[in-house]
């Protein structure tokens, strides 16, 4: 029956229904969360074995994961005496005692105690510019922009190496540690990548043979190796081959090489974004008179650069993880620390290792998962043009 008057007709008599017929309820299996798990996850027999197989293997490690970490893990203590199994902990989780203890040098290494203020002003600085640049609706953006890549470097430089005239007195690199040297290597890094990347993508791109060979081969080579190569070449070899006056800090060497690997990787990562804009973007840029870095600037490398979005977060998140290989050379990073730290004999316990392993874990899944809900807004208001 429609909303319409329905007709039904008995011999000669008539009888007009007045009011619409009540709308049937939908299935029950396919509404509220019933309708969406019969979607989502058992909409096809294969699904529906994986979500079992899902649901069983979160079952087996959820658990004790959790029972580990928080419900029979040790808060508080002095020493390693708060966290082994007694009468009272008959069940020993995570020594998190161990993490407040050592908390600080994991975050500065061996720096100075009584310079560690340097490090806490530099780490608000860098929070402070990081914001100001990554707030897409911030007011100055440009003055962002010449805060993040010219003002802060040269201060923190100041700040961290130290400036006697000034009553800084110097910290030797060597004392440095903790995520003060992650955030360093990590920034570095980060930064000098994609400039350096977008460089050779399009030198690999040009048509002058010279600039074209010198881009292939410097990506082809520093590709065809693995990062630790490079920062054994960099920390090693290199004072081979300089007189010791000009041989660079050894942290100086560790970022120059994790700079040059990533921009490597980098460059690959633009230059697929470049081929993905049509000819018809620089035939129509020409036929408006804009010249070739006209053209860059304003037309092919804002779409480039948005088109690969997920593969430079893709980089930069593999890139933060590699930091951790600095320590290879004799770089204490954030990992490095925990590593020492656990050898410790004042918190040798059977849960040490894992704790601060645990630890590390989580630290490093923060910054990452932080790194990819941002690029994902990005990625979500940029493509709000598409589809209006």
């Amino acid at each position: 029956m429609t909303a319409q008057a329905a007709v039904h007709r008995t011999g000669s008599a008539a009888f007009v229904r007045t009011a619409p017929a009540p709308a049937l309820a939908p299935p029950a299996l396919s509404v509220g969360w019933l309708g969406w798990l019969r979607a989502n996850l058992f909409s096809t027999p294969f699904n529906a074995v994986l979500t079992v197989l899902t649901v069983l293997l979160l079952a087996w490690t959820v658990p004790p994961a959790v029972r580990f970490l928080l419900i029979d893990a040790v808060w508080s203590g002095a020493d390693r005496e708060a966290c082994l199994v007694s009468a009272q902990h008959p069940h020993v989780g995570a020594c998190w005692a161990f993490v407040r203890d050592r908390l600080a040098y994991f975050t500065y290494g061996s720096y100075p105690i009584s310079g560690r203020w340097r490090v806490d002003v530099f780490f608000v600085m860098m929070g402070f510019g990081t914001a100001w640049l990554l707030w897409l609706d911030a007011p100055r953006r440009d003055l962002g922009a010449f805060y993040f890549f010219v003002v802060l470097p040269v201060t923190s430089f100041f700040l961290l190496y130290g400036l006697p005239p000034l009553g800084l007195p110097t910290v030797d690199t060597s004392r440095w540690g903790g995520i003060l040297v992650t955030v360093v290597v990590a920034s570095v890094g980060i930064v000098v990548s994609l400039p350096l990347g977008i460089l050779l993508a399009l030198g690999r791109r040009s048509r002058m043979p010279a600039v074209k060979f010198l881009s292939v081969g410097f990506i082809e080579i520093v590709r065809g190796v693995p990062l630790i190569t490079v920062l054994f070449m960099a920390s090693v070899m290199l004072p081979l081959f300089v007189p010791p006056a000009w041989s660079p800090d050894n942290l100086i060497r560790a970022l120059v090489g994790v700079a040059l690997f990533s921009s490597a990787y980098m460059a690959e990562v633009v230059r697929a974004g470049l081929q993905a804009i049509p000819k018809g973007q620089w035939e129509a840029s020409a036929a408006l008179g804009l010249g070739y870095w006209q053209t860059l600037r304003f037309v092919v490398l804002p779409q480039a650069l948005r088109v690969t979005i997920p593969n430079i977060l893709n980089s930069y998140v593999a890139l933060f993880k590699d930091t951790t290989l600095v320590f290879f050379v004799g770089i204490f990073d954030f990992l490095k620390t925990i590593e020492v730290a656990r050898a410790d004999p004042k918190w040798a316990t059977p849960v040490t290792s894992a704790t601060g392993y645990a630890f590390a874990a989580l630290v490093y899944f923060a910054c990452c998962y932080s790194m990819s809900r941002y690029a994902d807004g990005v990625e979500r208001r940029l493509a709000v043009a598409d589809r209006r």
